[in-house]
């Protein structure tokens, strides 16, 4: 039996091959270890205090307010509207510490998955303008805009949370203590 490889799988293998970003990477590679990846920052932002990289909890926060405003968008009616707006903003709020995190753990990759990281993080900043430009307009008392706005956001920070599900989980990126790789080791003496 051929085994079948999903088209985005090969997109995504692709991806990390695009050298042609690798211009991009250097010219931002120093600022982002400068500002996010290096010193009690940079290990306080990739969550070594707490022995588990910070940044797929963020994620957690900022996808699911957002995915609840949608939800709330489709199937909860007028009463729902400040709510969503809400839910919103508190993706919003919560995305530059996200943001800052993941550039944590970007600085300390390899070059392929440096690139696939910052395809991740141009479709989260897309989506996060987007989400910005629906809580305007909800402001605005637009809410139907508001909500065409998110589920835009939504279609894009999907995308993203794929790349981002692929760096940690098929290409291991993400801070963990030691301890971790020891209870493997113990639990796979053979390998």
């Amino acid at each position: 039996m051929t085994e079948h490889t999903p088209p985005l799988v090969h997109w995504t293998r692709a991806l990390e091959g695009a050298t042609e970003l690798d211009g991009v990477v250097r010219a931002i590679e120093p600022s982002v270890e400068k500002v996010f990846g290096s010193g009690t920052r940079g290990a306080v932002l990739r969550g070594e205090w707490l022995g588990h990289a910070l940044h797929p909890l963020l994620t957690d926060l900022v996808l699911g307010s957002w995915t609840s405003a949608s939800v709330l968008d489709l199937l909860g009616g007028a009463e729902s509207q400040t709510s969503a707006q809400r839910l919103v903003g508190t993706g919003l709020l919560a995305a530059p510490l996200t943001a800052w995190t993941g550039w944590a753990e970007w600085s300390g990759t390899e070059p392929r998955e440096k690139r696939v990281g910052l395809v991740h993080a141009a479709a989260i900043a897309s989506s996060v303008g987007l989400y910005g430009s629906s809580w305007l307009v909800r402001r605005q008392g637009r809410h139907g805009a508001g909500a065409g706005l998110a589920l835009a956001g939504a279609a894009i920070s999907g995308a993203a949370a794929y790349l981002g599900g692929h760096l940690a989980a098929a290409r291991d990126v993400g801070s963990h203590h030691p301890a971790f790789e020891e209870d493997a080791k113990q639990l796979s003496p053979g390998l």
